[in-house]
Parts: structure tokens; sequence; C-alpha cells
């Protein structure tokens, strides 16, 4: 019996979803898609998972799409990647964004192409400094898609996403973060232990309040200043109302550590 494409680990508070295809490093195919969306939709539903933590089986994170599925010398029809992408790939990108709790990715080795912008979708990116970051599509004629265009471009400016677009150049999980590609390279070895540590800290945390500064920060591209006051006010508002709220002020007065629950 074949493994399954996606591991889920349920933790307390938190999840772990592990992509596992290790030996096509950890590419796609329709299966594994699927129950992804599945385990990061159940996970989004779920009050008690108050973080998620994405990563990679093996030596990769994810290599981008399974090109065995999707090679016109064995397709009757010509292919249309736009139906592969709209199906596949944007539902996936926009549920990641929209999770109201903190996603945390274990870059744990290469992520290429669709792979490295399913990783750069998430909140916090951790990745190990034997990791690289490769934006693989010109190698075989594409562009980078699963939002790569808009992420990259808003991260590092146009010159540096035409640059690592149009190259492929790969990137060095190091200087990713010293460009602001992501939040930490780690040790390889330190790496899980350290975004386990994350998830933990999150999934005790004020997940309202994180949820709201989680879209707060991704609405303000798109915001004017006034607008993006506004979107505060209001998301303040919501936050204020929480108990987790009077749980932070009554623990920071009473100089103890809060016990915060995560709802409203």
């Amino acid at each position: 019996m074949a493994e399954a494409p996606v591991l889920v680990d349920r933790k307390a508070g938190y999840v772990v979803i592990t992509l596992n295809r290790p030996d096509k490093l950890n590419a796609f195919n329709d299966d594994q898609h699927m129950v992804l969306y599945e385990a990061l939709e159940s996970a989004g539903m779920n009050p008690e998972m108050r973080a998620i933590l994405l990563t990679g089986a093996g030596r990769a994170f994810c290599a981008g799409q399974d090109l065995g599925d999707r090679d016109p010398s064995k397709l009757a029809e010509g292919i249309d990647l736009g139906e592969t992408i709209e199906k596949f790939y944007n539902p996936l990108i926009r549920l990641i964004r929209s999770l109201e709790k903190p996603v945390v990715c274990a870059v744990n080795g290469v992520a290429a192409g669709a792979g490295a912008n399913i990783a750069l979708a998430c909140d916090v990116v951790l990745a190990a400094k034997s990791a690289k970051f490769i934006q693989a599509f010109s190698k075989i004629g594409l562009l980078p898609d699963s939002g790569g265009t808009w992420t990259m471009t808003r991260l590092l400016g146009e010159a540096r996403a035409k640059g690592l677009m149009m190259t492929a150049m790969p990137l060095p999980a190091e200087t990713a973060e010293a460009w602001g590609l992501i939040w930490r390279a780690v040790d390889d070895d330190a790496l899980m232990r350290e975004a386990t540590q994350l998830a933990e800290s999150f999934a005790a945390g004020p997940t309202v309040g994180l949820a709201l500064t989680k879209m707060a920060v991704q609405a303000a591209s798109n915001n004017s200043l006034d607008e993006q006051l506004e979107l505060e006010r209001d998301y303040q508002r919501r936050a204020g109302r929480t108990p987790d709220y009077a749980e932070g002020v009554s623990a920071f007065l009473q100089k103890r550590a809060p016990n915060f629950t995560g709802r409203e």
C-alpha cells in the first residue's frame, strides 16, 4: 500500500503537515494537492489547532510540479497549464493566505518552482542553511506561478525578482534571509526544533490577535495610509473585545505569564 502523499500529525494546539513524496522530492501530483488542501482546510476550521507547521519529508521541501504528470509528449491533447493552476495552485495559495491562524513553514531542503512560492505564501518561513529557493520555471519555458511574481516582487523589488526568475539562479537560505525573503535561516540540525518551538509558541498565543496581524500586513501593500489606519482601527476594536486582551493586560499588571485561549 502506497504511503500517504501528505502526513498530518496533530499536536497539542497545533498540527504538523508534511509533504510526503520524498522519492519525487515532494513534487506535486493531483493526489498530494487534494490531500494537502484538505489537511490545511481542516486545520483552519478546527479551533483546537491554533497554528500550522508545514514541512517536507526527506531531502527537499518541494520541487514544484511533478512534470511526469504534465509531459506533453504523453498526452493526446495539448496541455492546459492554466487549468492546473486554477484547479490546484491558486486555491492552495488563497487558502494559506486566508487561514486565520499562523502558518509556519520549515523549508528543510530545496524549494523549487511552485514549491518555493508555496513556502513563501506562509506567514513565517524558517529554512535550513543548506536549503535553496529556485524559481525554476524559465528552465522549461514557463513563468513563475503560485503567486511567485506577486510575492517575490513585493519582498525583493523588481530587479532581484526579475533576476532570480529569468536566470533560475538558486538563492541560498542565508541570502534569502539577508534579502528579507524569509524570516530566518538556521542550522540544518536545528530547523525542526526551532520551527516546532515557534509553532508551540503560536499555539499558546492570542490566536485572534495573531490572525488580525496577518490579515492587516497582507492588506497593507494594497491600501493607502488612510485605508490602513481605518483597517487597524476596526481590527483593534475586534481584538480589544477578546478574552485574550483582558487576560494579557491582567497578566502584565500581575507580572505573570498569560494564559491565552485563542477564542473570541
